[in-house]
């Protein structure tokens, strides 16, 4: 059997791995890259393998870095089926179609730039419509519920507490009269995370594909980063700012709720006990309801609540914000808040807004709660950055930034190495995915020390065969992913483009005052303007700035 990587080799996002039999070829996730502009346009190449010959995907889970190349995946000719959890299909239906609306809102916003410079119209990577089709491929199967997936190959799914619905995907290979077992790890949940039970224990496997996202790292305990959270939020409070949690949507958001319904329900606000709480994300209030649905598949703690009427993702004061005109109202509100919005990493969505209209105020918190990729906007605030560009504009990063890495939903070094340690027979080679470089090399390192076994760590477009002492067999010809100063330069803030001098352009120098002044009074008037007020005149203040470029290179 030849196992590819097409995604998340040597880098955390875009999971997609390519299994060839000889009879038949699935794929294990199909997930979109993250990271700012550079990975964006990686998303955009096609396929290096032939689509249509590919008979299956089976998805671990519905995260985006996972699943979100299953619309362009369909797009390209796809027709097979796509095995998940019952939890992931009902996921998939609202995070694939709001990508899709995402990936249509992109390209129109990059058309109108390009129609001012006569160029040609920007393509989406896919459109609802073809989420719509490839949700009509998936098919839904129980936990613990060995099913052929094609002839040959058959799918277990293990809960992996990653996120609702998340699972360990068991494959299992017949080959000459031989059954193998390679298990893919999706992503490994935290421990003692709010609503997940733990990750379940594998007991065997002939060859494991796991993950490092945290491979270097370890996380605080429960006590500890709920301590330091409820710290935070009273600090900006009492300072009259505002708390911006940027959250993925679907299971981070959840855990958020989760804690400051604790925080109520035990009396911690102290004074601020009814601070409004908003959750600004149409797709969080959806995953929300979808996570209600599957209350069967909670934690201990959470049933217990449930048992006692305690709705943990209910509580006095939160407010959900649906629409666009809901979401503006915020920002209007002087009231000290806490907004929980997407995107986690920033990259889109209302959380920019929101970072636009808090990241200049001194008295507010942005609080991180997950991983943040390289080249995200997220990294770059976590990495000290002192403005970033947010829709056309440098905003001062003056606001307190926070990281509390144990909100993670992926388990630290000590819990992947769990998952080793706990199964009764250990696999013959492991198989090292979804990390950063240091990451990927400690978690070897670890490996080989702890269980001395055979740890590979490959590249994208490597082709390998772990049966085979020399496992690396070949590479597909696919361009190198973006190193992290491309991705860097990338997301980094462009510098403003100079106007064309006053003395070379005959007869507009009162057009040139007027644009500077414009500019100026734009930027005193931006914490009154509304944001679509704001964005048009800075838009038209750059179709003036080209007409005039253009003219002075006449």
């Amino acid at each position: 059997m030849n196992l590819s990587f097409f995604g998340a080799a040597k880098t955390v996002t875009g999971s997609l791995f390519l299994l060839e039999t000889e009879h038949s070829t699935i794929l294990v996730d199909c997930g979109m890259f993250q990271g700012g502009k550079a990975m964006d346009e990686v998303n955009y190449q096609p396929f290096a393998f032939d689509v249509s010959k590919v008979d299956a995907v089976v998805l671990t889970h519905a995260h985006i870095d996972h699943s979100g190349r299953l619309p362009k995946l369909i797009k390209e000719g796809f027709a097979g089926k796509i095995v998940a959890t019952q939890a992931t299909n009902d996921l998939c239906d609202i995070m694939l179609k709001d990508s899709a609306h995402i990936q249509e809102m992109e390209a129109q916003w990059a058309t109108r730039k390009k129609m001012r410079k006569s160029e040609p119209a920007v393509e989406p990577l896919y459109t609802q419509e073809d989420a719509e089709e490839v949700l009509k491929l998936f098919v839904s199967i129980d936990f613990d519920t060995k099913t052929a997936v094609t002839d040959n190959i058959s799918v277990n799914f293990i809960s992996s507490g990653h996120m609702l619905g998340s699972g360990f995907a068991e494959i299992f290979i017949t080959e000459n009269g031989k059954e193998t077992k390679y298990t893919f790890s999706g992503d490994v949940g935290n421990y003692n995370q709010p609503l997940l039970p733990d990750p379940s224990l594998l007991i065997s496997s002939d060859y494991l594909i796991l993950e490092s996202t945290y491979g270097n790292r370890y996380h605080d305990d429960l006590q500890t980063y709920r301590t330091q959270l409820l710290d935070i939020i009273l600090q900006t409070l009492r300072r009259g700012g505002n708390v911006i949690i940027p959250s993925f949507a679907v299971g981070r958001t959840q855990e958020m709720l989760y804690e400051i319904n604790y925080y109520k329900e035990n009396a911690m606000l102290a004074e601020f006990a009814d601070v409004p709480v908003f959750v600004d994300s149409p797709l969080a209030i959806n995953a929300t309801e979808i996570f209600k649905r599957h209350y069967h598949l909670s934690d201990a703690d959470t049933k217990a609540l449930l048992a006692q009427g305690d709705d943990p993702l209910m509580f006095a004061g939160l407010k959900y914000s649906s629409t666009t005109e809901d979401s503006i109202a915020i920002n209007f509100d002087t009231e000290p808040k806490i907004i929980i919005s997407a995107s986690g990493m920033c990259d889109a969505g209302r959380i920019r807004h929101h970072l636009k209209n808090n990241l200049w105020r001194e008295n507010s918190s942005i609080v991180f709660v997950g991983y943040q990729a390289e080249g995200s906007l997220g990294r770059m605030l976590l990495d000290g950055a002192k403005t970033v560009k947010l829709f056309g504009e440098d905003v001062a990063v003056n606001a307190k930034i926070y990281d509390i890495d144990a909100y993670s939903g992926h388990a630290d070094l000590n819990g992947l190495l769990n998952v080793i340690a706990t199964m009764q027979n250990r696999p013959e080679k492991i198989v090292l995915v979804h990390g950063e470089e240091d990451s990927l090399i400690n978690l070897a390192a670890e490996i080989k020390k702890k269980f001395n076994i055979r740890t590979l760590i490959p590249s994208y477009g490597d082709i390998l065969d772990l049966s085979l002492d020399k496992e690396i067999i070949g590479k597909w010809d696919v361009e190198a992913l973006p190193t992290k100063e491309e991705m860097a330069l990338s997301q980094a803030a462009p510098q403003p483009q100079p106007v064309a001098s006053a003395t070379l352009i005959r007869g507009n120098k009162d057009i040139l005052i007027a644009i500077a002044d414009l500019n100026k009074k734009v930027g005193n008037l931006k914490q009154t303007l509304s944001e679509s007020a704001h964005d048009r005149i800075m838009d038209y203040v750059g179709i003036i700035n080209m007409i005039l470029q253009k003219e002075n290179n006449r």
